[in-house]
């Protein structure tokens, strides 16, 4: 059995179903919430290959300059859409403005929030969380349709920009056998389209999609969860080469997912990593980096260098993958997927959380004895060029309840972590204060 996921009686279990990519640019369907080189999904073709990222996008300190993407983009920004072309290697287009048309049956809310920012602050506040699984259907569903689910950690939750990693596709069932019968590793989530309005008002505003239940119901079911989301008014992240940009408080957030499989951007090519980080830090004022990486279970809390594996499967290098791409642009890496909670690292000034652990379980689809219970929501606050300005580690656990995430007044996550921190980077780790304030060694 998979450590950190609870099986269920007489479900099936086994094989993890795989699909290749068809790079057919698709623009954000979402105000205010652009995704550049998002996919399309094919059982036939093989990825396509990126063009050329910039040379000089990892800037270090002052804003990115430059806008160079190898598909055409459309930017929504206010009350215009700007629309590029470039070329691989080449110059972009001068942008041609056009004003922004929404579909008469585009929903009311948006991706992020739609009301121009009254002052400018030139610095956002983010906010991340690890796994999120709110049930199972058909059969384990939480009550009166998951409307209280996130109500134990929505003052937690308040940011401009608030990210989570969405464990299970929100569709009905497509048909698609995932996992073989008498197997015991493999494991099919789903939850109603309609959780996605829980999400929102939860607080969320974007989803990471990048992790190895996005296709438990196959493409149809990846689709819908996107449509899902979108009809929200959530944004979402992770297909290959996806870029998706939103803008908040004047900054623009670019926001991508990785993970091992062929769905998403692969952690596996770093040098491939790197292009799409470069192409990001190109077209936005700061780049978050969403990951699932690393091998499952309780001995896993540990970050050590070198390729971690689990049930066969490559599940990435967490420091090689994560310097790299800090390198090449990132501002901030956000790790999860073995279900526990590892330490904090700052990197050429960016903080790196390895793995924020479990979330929330809900209908006992996540285990949470001991530390498999323990989750967090990281707080960061950035400068728009990305200079660190505060953060905060508010420890959760999903432990009684039905799996529905609370805040843990205990804060046994934020001392696993204190110590993991200590252990794994005797020299870069975070320093976590007493109501787990974040702040680099040396200040």
């Amino acid at each position: 059995m998979t450590p950190g996921i609870k099986a269920r009686p007489g479900r099936p279990t086994g094989w993890r179903g795989r699909r290749r990519i068809l790079g057919d640019p698709v623009i954000g369907p979402l105000p205010g919430a652009v995704q550049y080189g998002a996919a399309s999904m094919s059982e036939e073709s093989s990825p396509a290959e990126p063009p050329p990222a910039p040379a000089d996008a990892r800037r270090g300190l002052g804003r990115r300059t430059g806008f160079v993407i190898g598909t055409a983009v459309a930017l929504v920004l206010g009350s215009g859409v700007v629309t590029a072309m470039a070329l691989a290697g080449g110059r972009p287009a001068a942008p041609i403005w056009r004003a922004a048309s929404v579909p008469s049956d585009a929903p009311a809310t948006s991706a992020v929030p739609t009301s121009e920012p009254k002052i400018v602050t030139g610095q956002v506040a983010l906010a991340a969380t690890g796994d999120i699984i709110m049930g199972d259907a058909p059969g384990q569903l939480p009550p009166n349709n998951a409307a209280d689910f996130f109500a134990g950690v929505t003052q937690a939750l308040t940011a401009d920009l608030t990210m989570g990693n969405l464990e299970e596709p929100l569709t009905d069932d497509t048909g698609y056998v995932k996992c073989r019968v008498g197997s015991t590793d493999c494991h099919q989530f789903r939850a109603p389209p309609g959780y996605a309005v829980q999400l929102r008002n939860a607080g969320f505003k974007l989803l990471n999609l990048a992790n190895n239940h996005a296709f438990d119901y196959g493409p149809t079911g990846h689709r819908n969860t996107q449509r899902a989301l979108e009809q929200h008014g959530l944004a979402h992240t992770g297909d290959p080469d996806q870029i998706t940009v939103v803008t908040v408080n004047g900054v623009r957030v670019a926001v991508l997912g990785f993970s091992s499989y062929s769905w998403s951007n692969s952690l596996l090519d770093i040098a491939r990593a790197r292009t799409v980080v470069q192409r990001a830090a190109a077209a936005a004022d700061l780049v978050v980096v969403q990951v699932h990486m690393g091998g499952e279970g309780t001995d896993r809390t540990h970050v050590r260098p070198g390729t971690e594996m689990f049930l066969g499967e490559d599940r990435g290098d967490p420091i090689k993958f994560a310097h790299a791409v800090v390198d090449a642009g990132a501002d901030l890496v956000v790790g999860h997927g073995p279900h526990v909670m590892r330490a904090l690292e700052f990197y050429q000034g960016r903080l790196i959380a390895y793995s924020l652990g479990n979330f929330a379980g809900g209908s006992g689809t996540l285990a949470a004895d001991g530390i498999l219970g323990y989750g967090a929501v990281l707080k960061v606050t950035l400068h728009r060029d990305g200079g660190w300005m505060a953060g905060t580690l508010v420890a959760t656990t999903h432990q009684g309840g039905g799996g529905l995430p609370r805040i843990d007044s205990q804060r046994r996550g934020l001392a696993l972590v204190r110590s993991l921190c200590t252990a794994d980077f005797p020299q870069t780790g975070a320093r976590l204060g007493t109501a787990g304030e974040i702040t680099p060694q040396g200040n």
